[in-house]
């Protein structure tokens, strides 16, 4: 790819309709608008890259708008183009032209300071409009095609009368949805599934060509860019829809036919398609700013105190956001005319002298130090500060004295080689567009076993905003609002050089809010969530776009690239999230630190539904919760086993301890002596975990000032100069010695899946999932074979095979239906839950639930009532039949509260069966 980019793409390409005699006129400005193809495209910069080639003169100004979800009736149904609020109209974004949302709340300080057109500077101003959908529609099927065809008329008729340029209607281009590709992997949807698919997309297609006809609009059929039957390593998607590098260029071909005819038969410079990524690098982090419910939604208008105090009439986060919105613009259009340039066959850099200046802010929570600096104690003098649980003593095992990177730490995770890995936030709140964008992810490794960090490595240092992570398959899936990304070292070096986005669409109103906590469950999945304020929307190989509105938490299963709302539910801002040993787990509200039992309330939803709800676990005395962990560590005595630790960040701050028990169907918890907590006032946990040695470890994100909304954004007193890890260990005590994980034989690591430490299992599931799987399934069944009956955890090892079946993605209905009768009935619950997300791909699932919801055991009976929450359609009315049946037993709070949240559900579907039967 280094001499030229598009040799490879000279083939010939058929099957595409042409756009007759479609021109781009000099300076024109082009708007790319569709999901997440259409915004995927600028990232790789293929179909720019070409038409710069093709009108090097042109000085064509290309703004990508494209966003995961979106739909073509989205210019008039917010649900079917979600944003947060004020994030911009369809015709504004078109337009270039929006008022600032709310000039009332300014204050004279802002008032000679922001635009009365906040996209002045976009340079949008539609000539001419590409759009790119279907996709997401044709999940409707046959019988949603009359209204796709009403849709794509009202969406040729609302844009014919635009004038988005300020002068006339702009040239609108329709483009097919691309096809669904077959990659020959067992985990993505099957042969069988894409073809039906396939038929789906052809008749949207077809239907779109047809309304495009009647209106006298261009159209290019460009669904046959990806279809195929290829291997994994041959395939243009990462998922079957989704492009990579080698599909953007298909696409990118298939467009450049259909729209000119043919495509361009000389060599394309490889520097022309970096200028054009150069110049995309600034747009979407102009056009997807984070934080934007702060830059200029509803909290952009929050004014504060220019010098010690609160609230105020100073400036506003409304106009020093917009600025850096400015620079952010001018930075864009700088690098057009870098990329006019090369496309001319000149060497130009982007020269960014002119972009407007920074407004400085003045802290309203100044230290007491020259110049409203605060005062800060070294990593060993904060020890000092704290008061620890007897017998317990915390140590410092890393800071920033030590390692400058170590800066403002959000999140940490172990990995197989018992190395600290944590993700370090110096750009915090978000990016600053004059400065570098450094965010990190960090490896810590103490190598001479004194208990201290001395080696610190950069892993990646080119992210932004990485609020979370967690191991899979041999890498590192980390959190990059609105980006999943999944990150990879192939060469041994402790950098990565491996990166896609693997999913798209996740709002980031509030960094506060964006997608946090990750935790890894038994069964293979990655969980996440978000807080209020957020609107996301994902694309998925698997049907259409799942959305929610105003906090979630979400369920990722990597291998099969399934995703989910896992709890839709009015919250704050959730935070925190662990797994106990059979699998049930636990969720924070993370704002008012309420704890809950996500079995209650995360039953299957149709979006905008939402849980009410359930009841608490414990009724929580203070806030708010930063993280939780459950302590399972053969380093503590028994009786610590089992029991919720949970971070808090504001008037206690420190680690809360809570002994959890067995409630009738679910759990409760009581308060037992805290960990650690500490009187130093910038003292800020914000991750814990237990250790491969048995220990608890955690983060100080060490910030004498952490609420978004109390402080301006750019409020000069957030700190981003300290970070500290720290760790606890019992006294009188050994540490544990770690088990060898990394690189071992599977048979030795199928061996660890016994111990009693949920750690050591849980980083054995984790090198496991990196391996062959055909090899470890079989493997797996030659140690279950061979297990001792007599052992009193057997059938917890028998699940932990279970388990692993799961994070393979190969179901062994056998073991399964084995499990679901086992006697423990913690088993019995962790089967019912297999069950539900094999219910696809098991015989009669409904019938083996209807024996769940009847077991004797409540605890069972409870996870089979929310598992019938996962039917629909004709099931739908099964599902709720049988549900009915756990009436005839006890019904506890938990119970109640999870039986009505199910029926919601399936008397919604049942009612949306029977209404589709009577038209």
């Amino acid at each position: 790819m280094k001499l030229s980019f598009f040799a490879s793409l000279l083939v010939v390409l058929s099957g595409f309709a042409q756009a007759a005699d479609f021109e781009l006129k000099k300076g024109d400005h082009v708007c790319i608008v569709g999901g997440t193809v259409a915004e995927r495209m600028q990232h790789y910069g293929s179909l720019e890259t070409l038409i710069h080639a093709r009108y090097p003169e042109s000085e064509l100004v290309f703004r990508n708008l494209g966003y995961s979800g979106d739909e073509v009736d989205g210019f008039r149904n917010k649900d079917k183009r979600m944003r947060s609020k004020d994030f911009g109209t369809f015709d504004q974004w078109l337009a270039g032209s929006a008022p600032c949302p709310q000039p009332d709340k300014l204050s004279p300080r802002d008032k000679d300071k922001v635009r009365e057109n906040r996209f002045e500077l976009t340079n949008t101003k539609a000539d001419v409009i590409f759009a790119f959908f279907g996709y997401n529609e044709s999940f409707a099927g046959e019988a949603g095609l009359g209204a796709f065809k009403a849709n794509v008329a009202a969406f040729i008729d609302h844009v014919a009368a635009q004038t988005y340029n300020g002068k006339s209607a702009p040239r609108l281009v329709l483009f097919s949805p691309t096809g669904q590709e077959h990659i020959q992997d067992d985990n993505l949807p099957s042969k069988e599934l894409v073809a039906e698919h396939n038929k789906a997309l052809r008749m949207y297609s077809d239907a779109m060509a047809e309304v495009a006809k009647s209106k006298s609009v261009p159209f290019v059929d460009i669904l046959s860019s990806l279809q195929g039957d290829r291997a994994v390593g041959r395939s243009l998607t990462i998922n079957g829809v989704h492009q990579n590098l080698q599909g953007d260029m298909a696409i990118a071909a298939a467009c450049e036919k259909g729209l000119f005819g043919s495509t361009k038969k000389t060599a394309t410079p490889e520097s022309l398609r970096k200028a054009v990524n150069d110049k995309n690098f600034y747009w979407f982090n102009r056009y997807r700013v984070t934080d934007g419910f702060s830059t200029y939604g509803e909290r952009a208008f929050l004014k504060f105190s220019e010098g010690p105090g609160g609230y105020g009439d100073g400036l506003s986060n409304y106009s020093v956001g917009q600025r850096e919105l400015d620079i952010l613009d001018v930075k864009t259009s700088n690098r057009d005319q870098v990329v006019w340039a090369i496309a001319q066959g000149k060497t130009a850099q982007a020269d960014d002298s002119n972009i407007p200046a920074l407004i400085p802010v003045i802290s309203n929570k100044p230290g007491p130090l020259e110049g409203g600096k605060h005062e800060f104690l070294s990593g060993e003098q904060s020890i000092s500060t704290m008061t620890v649980h007897k017998n317990m003593k915390v140590e410092l095992f890393a800071e920033e004295s030590k390692f400058p990177e170590l800066v403002n730490p959000v999140q940490m995770a172990f990995d197989t080689k018992g190395r600290l890995w944590v993700a370090v936030w110096p750009t915090y709140p978000h990016w600053k567009p004059t400065e570098p964008m450094a965010d990190k992810l960090l490896i810590l490794e103490d190598t001479n076993g004194d208990g201290k960090a001395d080696v610190c490595k950069t892993f990646a240092g080119d992210i932004h905003n990485p609020t979370g992570f967690e191991f899979w398959n041999g890498g590192v899936l980390v959190a990059q609002g609105p980006d999943l990304l999944f990150l990879k070292d192939t060469n041994g070096d402790d950098k990565y050089d491996l990166k896609e986005r693997m999913v798209h669409g996740l709002d980031t109103a509030d960094t506060h809010h964006t997608s946090n906590s990750f935790a890894l469950d038994a069964g293979g999945a990655v969980y996440f969530q978000e807080g209020t304020f957020h609107q996301t929307q994902v694309e998925t190989p698997w049907g259409a776009p799942r959305r929610v509105s105003n906090g979630a938490v979400f369920r990722f299963e990597p291998r099969t690239q399934k995703f989910d709302v896992y709890v839709s539910h009015g919250f704050a801002n959730p935070h925190g999230h662990a797994f106990e040993r059979w699998g049930q787990d636990f969720v924070f509200d993370g704002t008012g630190a309420q704890p809950y039992h996500a079995l209650l309330f995360s039953g299957d939803l149709d979006y905008p539904n939402k849980h009410a709800s359930p009841p608490q676990v414990y009724k929580q005395r203070t806030r708010p919760c930063a993280g939780v962990e459950v302590l399972s560590s053969s380093h503590f005595p028994e009786e610590h086993r089992g029991n919720l630790l949970v971070l808090n960040v504001i008037g206690f701050q420190g680690i809360l301890q809570y002994k959890l028990e067995e409630k009738g169907s679910s759990f409760g918890a009581t308060e037992v002596e805290p960990i650690v907590f500490s009187s130093d006032p910038n003292f800020r946990p914000a991750d814990i975990e237990v250790a491969p040695d048995g220990s608890i470890y955690f983060t100080d994100w060490h910030n004498p000032i952490i609420g978004h909304m109390q402080h301006n954004l750019r409020d000069p007193s957030r700190d981003q100069d300290h970070g500290r890890v720290f760790r606890v260990r019992y006294e009188g005590r050994d540490l544990l010695k770690p088990a060898p994980i990394a690189g071992q034989p599977i048979n030795d690591l199928l061996g660890l899946l016994k111990s009693k430490d949920d750690r050591v299992r849980h980083l054995a599931r984790i090198e496991l999932s990196g391996r062959t799987s055909a090899h470890v399934i079989a493997a797996a069944k030659t140690w279950v074979s061979a297990l001792d009956k007599a052992d009193p955890d057997y059938e917890h090892h028998l699940m932990e095979a279970l388990w692993l079946h799961q994070s393979h993605n190969v179901v062994n209905e056998e073991l399964l239906r084995q499990m679901l009768r086992a006697k423990e009935p913690d088993a019995r619950m962790a089967a019912t839950r297999v069950l539900v997300y094999w219910r696809d791909r098991v015989a009669k699932p409904l019938e083996l639930l209807q024996v769940q919801v009847n077991d004797e055991s409540s605890r069972v009976r409870l996870q089979a009532i929310w598992g019938l929450s996962y039917f629909s359609g004709v099931d739908a009315e099964k599902a709720s039949e049988i549900a009915v049946e756990s009436l005839v037993y006890d019904q506890d709070e938990f119970i109640k509260h999870t039986l009505n949240e199910t029926n919601k559900t399936l008397d919604r579907r049942v009612k949306q069966v029977k209404d589709s039967k009577a038209k």
